[in-house]
């Protein structure tokens, strides 16, 4: 038997139990009905964010794709960085090469991220810190250049990234709350969001604008807090009439977290009672380190979590799924030092397997969209 990435062979799993992973592992790496079309009939989207690159050069990545996902993301083409490495010029080619491989096979796209404080190009903070009006004219120009150029084939876009604070107790928290410091808020105060929305509507009035975020998922102190910011500043752009039409959330899930389905379904209630659409948006899964005990265990502990975690976000009214990647070998959890495994393994974390082949946790996802498997 082929050894794993993290060394793992499964030799340790023996007598029927072996015969067992061989077989479902064999019964799912046939084509069968990919994830999109499960949650497609049952009235649920699914999709995941994609590499250009790997679209275009690698045929396992994209074929696995093409089977499983009904909605695309870009993971970086049409981020800030990417679409205006220069003041003025724009460059839309890697994110051409996604939207035409989606408009090619009827696959619909959405756009990541118009404003965030990340993947920023080097030209960017400074010129934010000129002023305000300085500052305004930025936002403006990107937007009236994107909107425009990707109106045709993106009706959806996550408007504005990351925009409530890591409350006291999160990982990386932030000094104050409850909105992140940001170049965007030092330039523009707190109305950054709200303009932000607000060029958009106006560029396009029938784009769905999202604000997405991350970090409400858990049940944690800092997860209720921010939970309750995030409610907090879409109540506030509510009373200020600024146009938002839905609220992504992330769902970079951490088993060593607890989390507690129906704390996380109020949640969503809460959103959806305020009119705005949820939807899951980049969901993926950190194992705790220092577990190794195989793939099997390992799979099926990743499976309920998923499973658990959907089942609650539906149950709030959630009907849009996206995980941020498909096939573990390509996944940030692996090739990000800061959220990869420290014990020298890798997150299993997608749905499917470093060698594109469909594990519990796809099983899980299919189950809870009302497929059945």
């Amino acid at each position: 038997m082929t050894a794993g990435p993290d060394g793992y062979t499964g030799r340790r799993v023996l007598g029927g139990a072996a015969l067992a992973a061989i077989l479902s592992r064999a019964a799912a790496a046939q084509p069968g009905t990919g994830l999109g079309a499960i949650a497609r009939q049952h009235g649920f989207s699914y999709g995941c964010a994609v590499l250009g690159n790997l679209l275009q050069s690698n045929p396992t990545y994209a074929q696995a794709v093409a089977i499983e996902a009904g909605l695309l993301v870009p993971e970086y083409e049409a981020k800030f960085a990417a679409l205006q490495p220069q003041e003025g010029r724009f460059d839309f080619a890697p994110l051409d090469v996604i939207l035409n491989w989606a408009q090619a096979r009827s696959i619909p796209v959405r756009g990541h991220a118009l404003i965030w404080h990340e993947a920023l190009p080097a030209w960017v903070p400074p010129a934010l810190a000129e002023g305000p009006a300085r500052a305004r004219g930025i936002m403006q120009a990107h937007f009236d250049t994107v909107l425009a150029r990707t109106r045709p084939r993106i009706r959806d876009w996550d408007v504005v990234n990351e925009a409530v604070a890591n409350p006291p107790g999160s990982d990386n928290p932030s000094p104050s709350g409850p909105l992140r410091p940001t170049p965007w808020l030092a330039a523009l105060g707190p109305d950054y969001i709200g303009m932000a929305f607000r060029l958009a509507r106006e560029r396009d009035p029938t784009l769905r604008l999202v604000l997405n975020d991350y970090g409400v998922e858990e049940d944690t102190p800092a997860a209720e807090i921010k939970r309750g910011w995030l409610l907090a500043l879409c109540r506030h752009l509510q009373d200020q009439n600024v146009p938002l039409d839905a609220v992504g959330i992330q769902a970079h899930l951490q088993m060593r977290n607890a989390f507690s389905a129906p704390k996380f379904t109020a949640f969503v209630r809460n959103l959806r009672a305020m009119g705005l659409a949820v939807l899951i948006t980049e969901l993926d899964v950190r194992e705790p380190d220092r577990v190794a005990n195989g793939y099997p265990a390992r799979d099926a502990a990743v499976a309920a979590w998923v499973g658990n975690f959907l089942g609650a976000a539906i149950e709030g009214g959630v009907r849009t799924v996206l995980t941020w990647g498909l096939i573990d070998r390509y996944s940030w959890l692996v090739t990000t030092p800061g959220v990869a495994r420290r014990d020298g393994l890798f997150h299993r974390g997608l749905p499917l397997d470093w060698n594109a082949q469909r594990k519990p946790m796809w099983r899980a996802m299919a189950r809870v969209m009302g497929g059945q498997v």
